[in-house]
């Protein structure tokens, strides 16, 4: 046994030895791409440490003295709009994630599991919605909501992203490798209906496939700038990404709201990444290994 287990050390020992630098190019890419994608981070991290002064006359990566200053500051810029740009941002990126989330798992699902005339029609129209891209329906989207008098309103940026083809695309594509046919049909043996089925056992099978749907919409609209930058006029209204915008533009007049303008980037970043560091553990395979004998 001491033999066999030396000689396949020495074999993988072997093959890592033969993969020579070549098997260090794909670590190294990944390497180079995390810190492409980090480095922004870091920077915002650093700026919105330092006070005005320090802020054009300090090394890039240098930190700063001014972190507490300036957050004070920002809350109470305009007796705390941030606050309700915040409020803004949750409503929409929460309520549009939550809403596109369960549509998307009710629509996925049936096109996957369910046989009906036109479903291949609707499928390939999902896929061709997929490559037209947002900004080419903002306006149109617009124009539209103006007329029904919806404009200038929370509904105007909120309805807009319920209905997200790449969303019920995922969806249909993982209830279909999530929910096998024969539990299905084991369901409907045993007497449960097809709102019971799709609570009591298609649901729970799709929580990662939903999870991943909420977290993609939740970023999405979270960073979203063109749509409620077009549909909005009201800055009681405004998301993070376009109450910033107005700040930016209102820093070419006064420097020192530029300190304000990083320390509210940064902020607006911390409820993502905890967001992703708190539903993670929902990304679970492999559901309903036994369900089905």
């Amino acid at each position: 046994m001491a033999t066999v287990t030396a000689a396949t050390a020495h074999r993988r020992r072997a093959r890592a030895g033969s993969r020579g630098p070549a098997g260090l190019a794909p670590t190294a890419l990944l390497l180079v791409g995390a810190l492409y994608c980090l480095f922004p981070v870091a920077w915002v991290l650093i700026a919105a440490t330092k006070s005005p002064g320090e802020l054009f006359s300090t090394s890039t990566l240098s930190f700063g003295t001014g972190f507490f200053d300036n957050v004070g500051e920002l809350f109470a810029y305009r007796d705390g709009v941030f606050w309700l740009w915040a409020g803004n941002t949750l409503l929409y990126a929460g309520g549009g994630a939550l809403l596109s989330t369960a549509v998307s798992a009710v629509s996925g699902y049936a096109l996957a599991k369910y046989r009906f005339p036109g479903r291949n029609v609707i499928f390939n129209l999902l896929i061709g919605g997929i490559l037209v891209p947002a900004v080419v329906l903002a306006i149109p989207q617009y124009l539209l909501f103006s007329k029904i008098g919806l404009a200038d309103s929370h509904w105007a940026v909120l309805l807009p992203q319920i209905l997200h083809p790449y969303s019920i695309y995922l969806a249909r594509i993982y209830a279909a490798a999530a929910i096998p046919d024969s539990l299905l049909e084991a369901g409907r043996i045993d007497g449960a209906g097809e709102w019971h089925l799709l609570r009591r056992v298609a649901v729970p099978l799709m929580v990662p496939g939903m999870v991943t749907i909420f977290l993609f919409q939740f970023v999405a609209i979270w960073n979203n700038f063109l749509l409620p930058f077009i549909m909005l006029g009201d800055d009681g209204k405004f998301p993070l990404t376009v109450g910033l915008y107005t700040l930016l533009a209102a820093g070419a007049n006064q420097p020192t709201l530029y300190n304000l303008i990083l320390t509210g980037a940064f902020l607006s970043i911390v409820p993502l990444i905890a967001l992703f560091l708190t539903m993670q553990r929902y990304w679970k395979t492999d559901l309903s290994s036994g369900a089905v004998k």
